[in-house]
């Protein structure tokens, strides 16, 4: 099983990036895949998710009306479009096949041990 993202770059705020994560080894069209960020004070913090069977998405509410997810299930692609950046947003993107935390935006470490990781792209926003 392999997620393996790329895309991240170095932004001003106010700019945009487009963030992609390839998945292959598992049935990536029939499950759901969320994208995260790890940041010191946070830790690993929920950013969105797409559950494949419903179409929906859900979103942490400090990214909600500037970050969109979506996926292409023909080429096991996961996107993150990225806009209106501010430096808070500057951390470590993975993407996971596990959930929303049970609790907040934050996973506990037993829910980060579940399911398939990347290993994530830099994202940093500066001017």
């Amino acid at each position: 099983v392999q997620l393996v993202e790329s895309g991240g770059a170095v932004v001003p705020p106010g700019g945009s990036l487009r963030l992609s994560c390839v998945g292959s080894g598992f049935a990536f069209s029939g499950s759901v895949l969320t994208w995260v960020r790890q940041t010191p004070l946070k830790g690993l913090e929920w950013v969105s998710s797409i559950y494949d069977e419903s179409g929906n998405t859900w979103y942490n509410n400090a990214v909600k009306g500037r970050f969109t997810i979506s996926k292409d299930n023909a080429n096991s692609t996961l996107y993150l479009q990225m806009n209106n950046l501010e430096t808070e947003d500057g951390d470590v993107y993975c993407c996971t096949s596990i959930e929303r935390p049970e609790y907040g935006y934050t996973y506990s470490k037993a829910e980060a041990k579940r399911g398939y990781w990347g290993r994530g792209t830099q994202v940093t926003v500066s001017s």
